[in-house]
């Protein structure tokens, strides 16, 4: 009787033990929900289709809206070109000392610094500086030239493809991407100038330009989804995708990024750790990034990307800030 009175008593403390387990990971999952809910309203003020994913890397617990659809990645497709070279920097088939010529043609429209001053003959600038401007302060003519070093887009697709990630496609220099954007036609690239790219987006008319904005909506192209980026940037965060030093390099590039202050930075703590990498073009205002959570919280993975957004950009930031914000006091508070 003893031994079946015991039975009973593991039994009943293992059915308890179940039924709070279930409680735990049912109030989990109502909360979680809770906070998609709070993403799609803070969405709401960017107009246009916003994604976001957040992965809380320590405890894997993930939240995604409008996950699995595909947005035109801008600039933010400047962090799978770092990780191509970087890949190849690891392999020895590339060194980020490597210094690169900075000719006439690789100037292209976009943020950045490099400018004729820096285009006469002699100019050169290595691949490590390079990929600073190209993160820091995106720079798309240092962008394209390190798109070009790493074996172009189809090489950088292709790593995506050899790590898993289906989500990520990069087809096309920043150069080519904004024309078709516009529905500008380019000459040969070694006939570009600056004065060739203005001439070509001056002659669009404003309808013209109107109609082309809504194919590249639907341009599958230079596209990511809010779920494989966030995956992208766990994994970089684990240190699955490229070694030791060329995370911790990637990472403090990411840290100091200069543009989108008001973006996932711009509700969070004064202080907050966030390595990201920010993407902007007509419709779309992307930011994607690693947040640190104080008191040894963790870490969040989070992409929060938009398309056919017809509000301002401060709105559009507004948006970006809002989501960052409830999914920070979300896995702060709600898992702690």
């Amino acid at each position: 009787m003893r031994v079946k009175s015991r039975i009973g008593v593991m039994v009943a403390t293992a059915a308890a033990v179940c039924l709070v387990s279930d409680m735990a990971t049912a109030q989990t999952d109502a909360s979680l929900e809770r906070l998609e809910r709070a993403i799609e309203r803070g969405a709401t003020v960017a107009g246009g289709l916003v994604g976001a994913t957040a992965i809380h890397l320590e405890s894997g617990r993930t939240v995604s809206v409008n996950g699995d659809e595909a947005f035109p990645m801008a600039s933010t497709y400047k962090v799978p070109i770092a990780i191509e070279l970087l890949t190849r920097a690891d392999a020895g088939t590339l060194s980020l000392d490597e210094m690169l010529d900075v000719m006439a043609a690789d100037l292209h429209p976009g943020s950045g610094t490099l400018s004729p001053l820096l285009a006469q003959p002699g100019v050169s600038l290595s691949v490590r500086n390079l990929m600073e401007l190209m993160l820091r302060i995106s720079d798309n003519s240092a962008t394209d030239m390190l798109l070009a070093r790493a074996g172009g887009s189809e090489a950088v697709t292709g790593r995506m493809r050899m790590l898993g990630i289906d989500g990520i496609r990069v087809d096309r220099p920043t150069a080519v991407l904004i024309a078709d954007r516009y529905g500008a036609t380019l000459p040969d690239p070694e006939l570009w100038t600056l004065d060739v790219f203005d001439e070509a987006f001056s002659a669009r008319s404003e309808d013209e330009r109107a109609a082309s904005a809504i194919e590249f909506d639907l341009d599958p192209r230079d596209t990511a989804t809010p779920n494989a980026f966030a995956e992208l940037l766990a994994r970089l965060y684990r240190g699955e995708l490229v070694s030791e030093d060329s995370t911790a390099l990637l990472l403090d590039i990411m840290e100091r990024c200069l543009t989108g202050e008001n973006r996932l930075k711009g509700l969070l703590p004064e202080g907050t750790v966030v390595a990201h990498k920010t993407g902007s073009l007509a419709g779309t205002a992307n930011d994607v990034g690693i947040l640190t959570l104080p008191d040894s919280a963790g870490h969040v993975a989070i992409a929060v990307l938009m398309k056919s957004s017809d509000r301002l950009g401060a709105d559009r930031a507004r948006a970006i800030a809002e989501i960052a914000r409830v999914v920070y006091d979300y896995f702060l508070f709600a898992l702690n």
